[in-house]
């Protein structure tokens, strides 16, 4: 009775053995929606099952455009309920004044999507229409460029606007091949690995190239001393062990650089920068809960050079997020005005 006791006691300590090392290489890999993208500069990853359970952002009153709102009465898919996982991959084009200007993306969206709807929306505004690995492509016209979109599954959807159907091909050939038998794009392969475990949101490769010009990195009206060709892995990852319950959410941004010294400039650099607007911020009072946030979530900053990388490290809390995101709600910018003009509704 002991011995077989024993035996029971290991096969069950076998099973749950296997099971944490199944769960830690599933978090460990990269999400699918990620492998399925083609060869890029950059990608971006984020995960928005979380954050809407966390802020119900769903449940807000959103300002949309009409074009916006046509596509959800005809699809019945509200981006903000529906849109589950998105990932992007950035390619820097060769002519920056051209259609695309200096970036094309290739996208793949994950959720809760009405397919004979939405296919019959894309039938509606499309000029041309493909069929290539047993899917139709759906190139619809957006100023000046081409966009092509695809159904990958009841729960995917695929969409570039590069020049060319070579990127879109590449994620049908992907996902035809099933993603969990590949690793993804060689600069997925190459960097995931530095993106933090358990991350809601992350960026790798020169995700840089939406803010660039001249070579430079421009982010909200400030040049940064960081060169657009730099190798960047940014994320965001929630500290408690509940997401976005408590806690609070830890920025990671690192630059690997050819040498320690270009590390060290580099944080040196930022470390000046980060010291003026400091300096600016506290130069007059805040403006309000967004301004008293904004000022925390900076002075939480940090810079360290670590070898040849350079790090930047801040942290929000929930409550800071929200008060940052208030102030840029289109909606609640649009119900001002109106209110502060009618001394009766203020009231």
């Amino acid at each position: 009775m002991r011995r077989r006791t024993w035996i029971s006691l290991v096969i069950a300590l076998a099973v749950l053995g296997a099971l944490a090392l199944a769960l830690y290489l599933r978090a460990k890999a990269p999400p699918e929606a990620a492998r399925l993208l083609p060869e890029s500069d950059a990608i971006v990853y984020v995960n928005l099952k979380p954050l809407r359970a966390a802020t119900h952002f769903d449940q807000a009153q959103v300002s949309r455009s009409a074009d916006l709102q046509r596509f959800i009465d005809q699809t019945g898919i509200v981006p903000e309920r529906d849109l589950d996982a998105a990932a992007f991959a950035l390619h820097r084009m060769d002519n920056p004044h051209g259609p695309n200007g200096p970036v094309a993306y290739s996208e793949v969206f994950v959720g809760r999507f009405d397919g004979r709807r939405l296919a019959q929306y894309l039938a509606g505004i499309s000029s041309s229409q493909e069929t290539y690995a047993g899917q139709t492509i759906y190139t619809i016209p957006v100023e000046g460029r081409q966009l092509r979109v695809a159904q990958l599954g009841y729960d995917m959807v695929a969409a570039s606007n590069t020049p060319t159907p070579e990127q879109i091909h590449s994620i049908l050939d992907r996902s035809r091949a099933s993603a969990a038998s590949s690793s993804g794009s060689s600069l997925l392969a190459a960097r995931f690995h530095d993106v933090p475990l358990l991350a809601q949101a992350w960026g790798i490769g020169h995700i840089g190239l939406p803010f660039a010009h001249n070579g430079q990195i421009s982010f909200l009206g400030l040049q940064l001393p960081v060169s657009s060709e730099s190798d960047l892995v940014a994320s965001i990852r929630w500290t408690t062990a509940v997401p976005l319950h408590g806690g609070s959410a830890e920025l990671r941004v690192e630059e690997f650089t050819s040498d320690p010294l270009d590390a060290e400039r580099t944080v040196n650099a930022l470390n000046a920068l980060l010291s003026i607007v400091r300096g600016i911020a506290s130069a007059e009072p805040p403006r309000g809960p967004a301004d008293v946030a904004l000022r925390q979530v900076l002075d939480s900053a940090t810079l360290q050079h670590h070898g040849d990388r350079a790090l930047l490290h801040a942290s929000a809390t929930l409550d800071q997020l929200k008060a940052i995101l208030s102030a840029h709600d289109p909606a609640s910018a649009a119900v001002e005005p109106a209110t502060s003009s009618n001394p009766a509704t203020s009231k």
